[in-house]
């Protein structure tokens, strides 16, 4: 078998990774973002590279910050900002820098002491906004700089809340929240005082905020958690911004609305405020007349939610459907320049699309066939959109989308000369399905090792994945089968009941009973493959995360067939869950006492006979610690596979102090893989304790 970067972890870990797209007003210049290692290979920097629209030239890097660069934004005269942390202070905050058309080094543009998390820069105008946090009490930058320093010194951490939410998937909320701001340039007065070397975003100037050639003036003064995870739009015009508000309601639960709110006195209007469905994903039309933006229905202890798209014009008025028969979820909404219809992306079948929906009639055709696709730009004639693609066979590249012709389905795709190549694979890549009790169609993605046949069939682990409401469509460096594939295992990954890309019926099957279709469905499909000559039905574990391990500790409390579980973040104990997880309104929508009764996988602790092992971080707000601590335990104590009389068991409990959610940091995301692979080793493959990393100590 040839080497290639899945079978060493190190060389895995240092593959680039691409994220963003930005598209300048002409359409001339194309700049993405790629994360490497740094020279500790502790950590991952980012840094803002150029690809040509037309593929002709090779992509060429643009900054190369000590910290990293994001969020690459072009002004209507061409400009390129970015957000990054630079300056000789540890306490350096994320600020808004400049990099000129015309050349030059990057000049700091705007800063605010809580860092600045979001911008946008108009199309047609010179105005930029940023989303930055601010505290209660600050009337201004400086005064929320004072009141920083005074928090700092005196080693002041409280934070008292009046509402809810608290916490948002690893950090806490408040005391500072988001507000919008105007960067709009300095005084004369201001600007000769600028010292570029103070305003490196962490001055130790007691009255000031640092600051750059342009000032913040507040928008938002009083919007408490209005805008917190927000989604901001700014018209073409720069004259206003669109953008979801968070309204709180009774018993601690929160809905969406979608305001206005003008750039010259901060005056707001409510566009929509429908009770029954939350708003997300807006977006202004080129003429700044339309908004289009996706609803989703509330959901309930009986009816899973639905996605459909609106539109509603930006002076108000009443929204209207479009493509209300549509059985998919829309999202990354973008208008054709001429403002006749929408480009959306769709999850659809195992991939995520593009599909061209017109305002008239509300026709929906496909573009794109494989592939998962993400930050859509489109050039300014109209004549081609451009998007990060990614599969499960290679990571994020840039494409250019060919939209000449819109009603004939798929579109011309080409793979421009992007900053990274498509890594070897060390295997091949397919798709099996299956029917499942009800006759429903259960699809899925088998990676294979090379190799693999009746003469040597492959271990099998299947794969689940999170959400619920998701698909194994778009590549992973989190649960990457590649890893496994490598060291001689075939890879499972199903999309059970709940799963995004087959309909609304799909979702429906699952919905309220999340141990009955998606269960079934994956043992069904799990039957089929186990049929194959090239896969071992006699050596096989199940693995997954958040839900996905969810349905992994289920699997363990329903069948012995499996010689080993892995769960990962997950959800153990639902009538603890639900309160404690980072939005407990959403879930208590669907989790009633009676679904969390019938659907908890901790009361059928005693029937798991598996070795197990748990992982969890303790900085994950969305599946608190607390389900992993209480799994660990009710593992050793409750189990049909219980410590013995000197504490042994098979089960691990792999835990991660500093990590959340996710396992981000590469050193600990090698250890994650390396301790799955020995516990896999152990208890799949038969060779005794495999090899455990040396950094565990």
């Amino acid at each position: 078998m040839s080497h290639t970067p899945f079978h060493d972890l190190d060389d895995y870990v240092a593959l680039p990774r691409l994220g963003g797209l930005a598209l300048s007003p002409d359409g001339r210049r194309l700049v993405t973002t790629v994360s490497t290692l740094d020279e500790d290979r502790t950590g991952y920097r980012s840094a803002l590279w150029e690809v040509d629209p037309a593929g002709d030239r090779p992509a060429r890097r643009l900054t190369h910050g000590p910290t990293g660069e994001s969020q690459p934004t072009f002004t209507g005269d061409g400009d390129l900002l970015f957000v990054a942390k630079r300056g000789t202070d540890d306490d350096a905050k994320p600020a808004v820098w400049s990099l000129p058309a015309a050349g030059g080094e990057a000049t700091l543009l705007a800063a605010h002491p809580g860092g600045v998390s979001g911008l946008s820069a108009a199309a047609r105008a010179a105005v930029v906004t940023v989303v930055a946090n601010s505290l209660p009490s600050a009337t201004s930058p400086d005064e929320d700089h004072r009141l920083r320093k005074a928090r700092t010194e005196q080693k002041v951490s409280a934070i008292l809340h009046t509402g809810y939410p608290v916490r948002y998937w690893d950090h806490d909320l408040g005391p500072a929240l988001p507000r919008i701001y105007a960067a709009e340039p300095a005084d004369d007065d201001a600007a000769s005082s600028f010292d570029a070397a103070r305003t490196a975003v962490g001055t130790d100037d007691d009255a000031t905020a640092p600051r750059g050639s342009h000032e913040l003036r507040d928008l938002t003064p009083g919007a408490g958690g209005a805008l917190t995870e927000a989604d901001v739009d700014l018209a073409p015009d720069g004259s206003f911004v669109v953008s979801t508000w968070n309204v709180p309601e009774a018993r601690g639960s929160v809905r969406t609305q979608l305001r206005r709110t003008d750039l010259a006195d901060g005056s707001q209007s409510v566009l929509v405020d429908d009770t029954e469905a939350e708003v997300a994903g807006p977006r202004i039309s080129p003429d700044g007349r339309r908004v289009a933006y996706v609803r989703e229905t509330r959901s309930t202890a009986e009816w899973a939610p639905r996605m459909s798209l609106e539109v509603v014009d930006t002076a108000g008025g009443e929204p209207r459907a479009v493509a209300a028969e549509w059985d998919r979820w829309p999202a990354q909404v973008r208008w054709l320049p001429d403002g006749s219809g929408l480009l959306v992306v769709a999850d659809d079948d195992g991939r995520s699309r593009l599909f061209h929906v017109g305002l008239e009639g509300g026709t929906v055709t496909r573009l794109t066939g494989e592939g998962a696709l993400t930050d859509i730009v489109v050039a300014p004639d109209g004549s081609a959109a451009y998007a990060l693609r990614s599969s499960y066979a290679y990571p994020a590249e840039v494409v250019r989308i060919d939209l000449g012709t819109l009603s004939e389905g798929d579109a011309e795709v080409t793979v421009l000369r992007g900053p990274a190549q498509r890594p070897a694979l060390p295997g091949t890549l397919t798709e099996v399905e299956t029917t499942a009790e009800d006759g429903s169609r259960v699809r899925a993605w088998l990676a294979l090792p090379e190799g693999a046949g009746a003469a040597a069939p492959a271990p099998l682990l299947l794969w689940i994945h999170g959400g619920p409401l998701g698909s194994w469509n778009a590549w992973s460096w989190r649960w990457n089968p590649w890893i496994m594939v490598a060291r001689g295992y075939a890879v499972l990954l199903p999309d059970p009941a709940l799963s995004t890309g087959y309909g609304q019926d799909f979702i429906q099957r699952g919905w309220g009973a999340w141990g009955g279709a998606p269960y079934t469905d994956l043992i069904a499909v799990t039957d089929a493959v186990e049929q194959r000559q090239d896969v071992d039905a006699s050596r096989t574990a199940a693995m997954g995360g958040s839900f996905g391990g969810y349905m992994a500790n289920w699997v363990a409390g329903h069948t012995d067939r499996f010689r080993a579980v892995v769960t990962h973040a997950s959800l153990w104990a639902l009538d603890s869950f639900g309160p404690t997880t980072d939005a407990a309104w959403y879930w208590g929508r669907e989790m009633s006492p009676e679904m969390a009764l019938a659907n908890s996988p901790h009361l059928h602790v005693g029937s798991i006979r598996t070795p197990m092992l748990v992982i969890h971080g303790d900085k994950d707000y969305r599946v608190p610690i607390g389900e992993g601590l209480r799994l660990w335990y009710e593992l050793l104590s409750r189990s049909g596979l219980p410590a013995d009389d000197e504490g042994r068991s098979p089960h691990r409990f792999l835990y991660f102090p500093d990590e959340n959610h996710w396992i981000l940091t590469p050193q600990n995301a090698k250890v994650w893989y390396e301790v799955n692979l020995a516990f896999l080793a152990e208890h799949v493959l038969g060779e005794g304790p495999g090899e455990l990393p040396a950094t565990l100590g």
